[in-house]
């Protein structure tokens, strides 16, 4: 008699966590989970807080519009601490455990690289909405494209060759300084895509300088570029150390015009390098507030409203990147991972906030670039380069 009570409990508690789960997957059934694997703390928490925050506008206005194909759309953000192995763990877990189907790859093109192995492995696409070194999306090992990885940025090469295109044509340099974070595969790219289209201009590199991010003492090495005085300095790392290096440099004396890419494009480099010494400096960037496109106004709009704040680029293209995926779900007309990254890579033409974008054969986003030129503190829109 005792048996079979204990057999009909354990029957009983068999059909209520069927039941439980029959409940859960109902739930689930009406939502399409989307990961983001950002910057959240760490080195770059600044450029993972605004990516962040441009994928869940995204999300937030597509769901006021009634969601994806009758599903609410929903972003479960996993913080990879700026660096490259707790990318690759944080990519694990969204795909595994949180069961998305899709992600927003990091910002930082190593930390892209470190996580591809994952989303190949388990069919769930990556876009990334910034990183820019050809290796994200092109296997260096086998040169084959990656088939789960894309970016919603251009490329080193296009950011580079604009760099160096604007230091002889628009400042009239001739001969220009490199000053690279080693430990960097974004800063490398730069630097080797810079010094090839400047000395095809019929420039010449006089200084070929190296650090490590953490660094904090960089007069040694400016020294030694002081000396070789260049008539520009190219420093294509992130803010953090960029800050310091211009500071530095310009209490040595270094005054010539200062030259990077899309990292230094933080609200946190004034506050390191102080606005004065960042006068007479320039960026590429994917897009300016300033635009007056009515893509950008709308957006800047909008963010401004949720976030009180203005939005910097890598919200702009954390939101595009957000966008091209929901587009691609709707296109493919299905939430199977591998239908979303079919749809993803025949996106052309797609307007974005950042400008017009088509997706190439390498997954990489064919589009305009801009010239940011730092007034006293604030970055002021300088020109656009189209590709």
């Amino acid at each position: 008699m005792v048996a079979k009570k204990m057999v009909k409990a354990l029957f009983g508690l068999a059909m209520s966590a069927v039941l439980l789960a029959g409940c859960g997957g109902q739930q689930s059934a009406d939502v399409i989970k989307l990961g983001a694997n950002l910057e959240m703390t760490g080195g770059n928490a600044t450029f993972g807080g605004s990516a962040s925050n441009g994928a869940k506008l995204a999300i937030k206005q597509v769901n006021e519009k009634g969601g994806v194909l009758g599903k609410k759309l929903d972003l479960v953000v996993a913080d990879n601490k700026s660096e490259a192995a707790e990318a690759a763990n944080a990519m694990q877990k969204l795909i595994t455990q949180d069961k998305v189907v899709a992600v927003i790859a990091p910002i930082a093109s190593s930390s892209v690289i470190a996580g591809a192995q994952v989303n190949t492995d388990n069919q769930v696409l990556a876009i990334s909405p910034t990183a820019s070194n050809p290796k994200v999306t092109v296997d260096p090992a086998t040169g084959k494209v990656r088939d789960f990885l894309f970016r919603a940025a251009f490329i080193d090469p296009f950011q580079g060759s604009v760099m160096a295109n604007f230091a002889t044509k628009s400042l009239k340099g001739k001969t220009a300084a490199l000053y690279i974070d080693n430990s960097s595969d974004y800063a490398k790219g730069l630097g080797q895509f810079f010094k090839e289209t400047f000395e095809k201009n019929g420039g010449k590199i006089v200084a070929d300088e190296a650090y490590l991010a953490k660094d904090t003492d960089f007069k040694a090495t400016l020294t030694k570029i002081k000396a070789a005085n260049p008539d520009v300095l190219f420093v294509p790392g992130y803010y953090q150390e960029v800050g310091m290096i211009i500071k530095q440099a310009r209490e040595l004396g270094l005054m010539m015009p200062v030259l990077g890419g899309d990292g230094w494009d933080s609200a946190k480099l004034p506050e390191i390098a102080g606005a004065d010494a960042l006068n007479n400096t320039f960026f590429a960037n994917h897009y300016s507030p300033d635009d007056n496109s009515p893509a950008i106004k709308d957006f800047v709009e909008a963010y401004k409203k949720e976030y009180g704040q203005v939005p910097d680029a890598f919200a702009a293209l954390s939101y595009d990147a957000t966008m091209m995926v929901i587009e691609a779900i709707k296109r493919a007309n299905s939430t199977d991972p591998v239908a979303i990254k079919d749809a993803l890579a025949k996106t052309r033409d797609y307007q974005a906030v950042s400008g017009l974008i088509t997706l190439n054969e390498t997954h990489d986003a064919v589009k305009s670039a801009v010239i940011i030129e730092m007034k006293d503190g604030k970055q002021t829109f300088k020109e656009k380069i189209n590709p």
